[in-house]
């Protein structure tokens, strides 16, 4: 007991100390709102601190500190989040605030939501009629670059939009102004002054460069013209006074040169990059297929898009198929620094498990194109999506008397498959008569012709469903699945790689993070435990929402009073008030911007793995300057294709298994059923408990759960068959684009 007063005043001397050193740490609710702010899920910081998420759990609720070197990094975290989103300020109501959009948050569980900073308040879209004039708008202030060690060198955040008045539309809608009136003055006022730029999502990659999204007035401003008029290579002339103008100040451009996403850079010193990257809208670098009618927001509203995507994936690079290949590589660097035994000096080497340097592939994995293809006749890869259509002749009368055809559609198939999913990481090599092995990456050459399966379903082995006719080339995790299915599989010969890897692991888990942040953001829940029919009733808001138009409001009112929703009250929601029905359109919209963009970042991603010649000039047999990436891999792209379609078969083969079932068609990851009622719930197996069957479609908003695609009456999915058209193609309301990843 004589000791327990030492102990009581040396803890409070260790209080006190670390109070002078600043180490403490804010409060539990502070750390918790800090985090939200920022858009970042708990996952992301266990990842980049080196913890489980319990840990992460545990301080923010206080029940547990970080300590040594975990704790110099937590403070650093929460001092630069700090920096960016202090804390709000009591004053009094703003008459000009939004109000609080109604949706179904309210009484839908949100499951892992994450919160992002609010769009700014006085934030207007292009499309919908002007709002009264603000009262007040956030104070203008050029930033510079932070020189201290624990603060971020990008306070500003990732990107700005730039206006033709010179305003610069930041994320939590901050505004700087910008004074550059020529786009070499652009250019250094974003690297010298803006403060905006993303920090490395790997400790041994590269800090994103300032984006700079130029509007049409801006583009206007800096001499730039309304639109390209070279329509094919999309590029202005190399004599065009504003690429002159860059020349002439010692800046250059990509072989891409000036289009719609000019790199502007000057080649590194002393370690120091000089780069910004510019998206030119009016030259159409947003596409409406990947970002909606993004193009066409007012900046504040599309600096906050890009911005929260930004943050959740990464600072678009260039088109999302870009984006997403750029991803892969920021996550895990093909080099990592090495010091050298003979000189002790440290140098760049190669970074394990990943890419590291460019391979040709084998013959028959390679596109037409490519010089080791030259001569090769002995078969290609055709692992491609689904495209397939059962013969009419083997509908049954009780099928046809069913009167509804539901499409489901598979959430980001593609990027369900890429989890987990080993990869080669090296040249491949020949091997003949291998012994198959399922943990080998590789394409085998294999006779699956003998297989005979029920013919209602598609066959897993061909992306036409149709039966394969002899030996053909396939991956890896196709004659996995033939096995699984109870076949002997004996390759004739292989192309193998030894060095080997789950190299999309961290890619898969960034997007699907993104994905699952985002959907729960627009109220709909993502919990492993949600109900199935709340899901859908959410994502039936969701989807009313983003598609009404703000200047037609009781249109919008009159289809929530249609909603067949059994968790939400269609008729409150109907009932509210103008501002906030307005408020609700464009969360939702501006959410809907960020999810199309996240699955189009998956596909394209996926695509660019084998990206083929581009040009008039080009000529079959020449390489073109995509062989030249590490990250150029068909057999990684086929691979994912071929699990991807593996999965589909092994639900639907399930689904007929245990309920007698089978597909009218397929489109990649969209199948149609016959079913007695408008909801795949009135066709989707269940438990005693009510819980879906395992191994089959299950509804829900992970990737590789299901959601619905469309529904038409069955005769007109019939009538469609007969004339030799694809059903799933055209159920939900047009014709969909197939996700070949290309």
């Amino acid at each position: 007991m004589t000791d327990q007063p030492q102990e009581l005043l040396a803890a409070v001397d260790s209080l006190l100390a670390a109070v002078d050193g600043g180490t403490v740490l804010p409060v539990p609710a502070e750390r918790t709102r800090l985090r939200e702010a920022a858009g970042l899920t708990e996952a992301a910081v266990a990842q980049a601190l080196g913890v489980r998420v319990p840990s992460i759990q545990a301080w923010e609720a206080g029940r547990a500190e970080p300590r040594g070197e975990r704790l110099e990094a937590y403070r650093r975290l929460l001092e630069g989040l700090a920096a960016r989103y202090p804390a709000p300020v009591s004053a009094p109501a703003d008459p000009a605030a939004e109000p609080e959009p109604v949706d179904a948050a309210r009484s839908a569980d949100a499951g892992t939501a994450t919160a992002v900073p609010p769009a700014p308040a006085t934030t207007t879209t292009r499309t919908r009629p002007p709002q009264p004039p603000p009262t007040r708008r956030p104070a203008r202030k050029p930033a510079a670059p932070s020189t201290a060690a624990d603060e971020s060198p990008f306070p500003n955040g990732p990107l700005a939009v730039l206006d033709g008045d010179g305003t610069a539309y930041c994320l939590g809608g901050l505004l700087l102004d910008c004074p550059a009136g020529t786009l070499v003055e652009l250019v250094e006022w974003a690297l010298d002054e803006a403060g905006v730029g993303q920090e490395r999502l790997h400790r041994h990659g590269k800090d994103s460069d300032p984006l700079i999204v130029l509007t049409a007035s801006a583009a206007a401003r800096f001499g730039l013209p309304e639109r390209l008029e070279d329509r094919r290579a999309l590029r202005l002339p190399d004599d065009h006074p504003v690429v002159r103008q860059l020349t002439k100040a010692k800046w250059k451009l990509t072989q891409r040169g000036f289009g719609p996403w000019p790199r502007i850079y000057r080649p590194a010193t002393s370690g120091r990059r000089r780069c910004v990257q510019l998206a030119v809208l009016p030259w159409d670098a947003l596409d409406s297929r990947a970002w909606g009618d993004a193009a066409r927001l007012h900046p504040a509203d599309l600096a906050r898009v890009l911005g929260v995507y930004a943050i959740r994936v990464l600072t678009p690079r260039g088109s999302t198929a870009v984006t997403g290949l750029e991803l892969m590589s920021a996550l895990r660097p093909p080099t990592r620094p090495v010091q050298d035994e003979a000189t002790g000096e440290w140098v760049s080497g190669p970074h394990p498990g990943a890419l590291t340097r460019p391979v040709d592939p084998a013959p028959p994995e390679a596109p037409l194109e490519h010089p080791v293809a030259q001569g090769w006749d002995r078969g290609f890869l055709d692992e491609e999506a689904y495209q397939w259509v059962r013969e009419p002749g083997l509908l049954s009368d009780e099928e046809c008397l069913l009167p509804w055809a539901v499409g489901i559609d598979v959430n980001t198939a593609f990027l369900a498959a890429a989890s987990r999913l080993t990869v080669g990481l090296s040249e491949p090599e020949h091997v003949t008569a291998p012994a198959f092995d399922k943990k080998i990456p590789g394409t085998w050459l294999a006779d699956l012709s003998g297989i005979a399966l029920d013919p209602r379903l598609p066959s897993p082995f061909t992306p036409s469903g149709e039966r394969p006719e002899g030996p053909a080339w396939y991956t890896t995790p196709t004659l996995a699945y033939a096995e699984e299915l109870g076949h002997r599989v004996r390759p004739a010969e292989a192309w193998l790689r030894r060095e080997t890897g789950p190299y999309l692991d961290p890619w898969h888990d960034r997007l699907r993070d993104a994905y699952l942040t985002t959907t729960a953001e627009m109220g709909i829940p993502v919990g492993k435990d949600t109900d199935p029919a709340a899901y859908l009733d959410a994502l039936a808001l969701h989807r009313t929402y983003a598609a009404a138009d703000e200047a037609d409001l009781d249109a919008l009112r009159a289809a929530l009073r249609e909603l067949d929703a059994r968790t939400l009250d269609p008729a409150r929601l109907a009932d509210a008030a103008d501002e906030q029905l307005a408020a609700a359109v464009r969360r939702h919209r501006q959410g809907a911007m960020v999810l199309s963009a996240v699955k189009s970042t998956v596909k394209g991603g996926i695509g660019k793995l084998r990206e083929r010649p581009q040009g008039r000039h080009y000529r079959d047999g020449e390489r073109w300057p995509a062989l030249e990436r590490p990250t150029w891999n068909p057999y990684i792209r086929a691979a994912v294709i071929a699990k991807a379609r593996v999965n589909m078969h092994r639900k639907m083969a399930k689904l007929a298994a245990l309920t007698g079932r089978h597909p009218l068609a397929v489109l990649s990851d969209c199948v149609v059923y016959t079913a007695p009622g408008r909801s795949p719930l009135d066709f989707l197996p269940v438990r005693d408990d009510g819980s879906p069957v395992p191994g089959t479609f299950r509804i829900g908003a992970s990737p590789g759960l299901c959601k619905v695609e469309g529904v038409r009456e069955t005769a007109w999915a019939v009538d469609l068959m007969e004339q030799g058209y694809n059903p799933a193609r055209h159920i939900k309301g047009g014709d969909a684009v197939l996700d070949e990843g290309e």
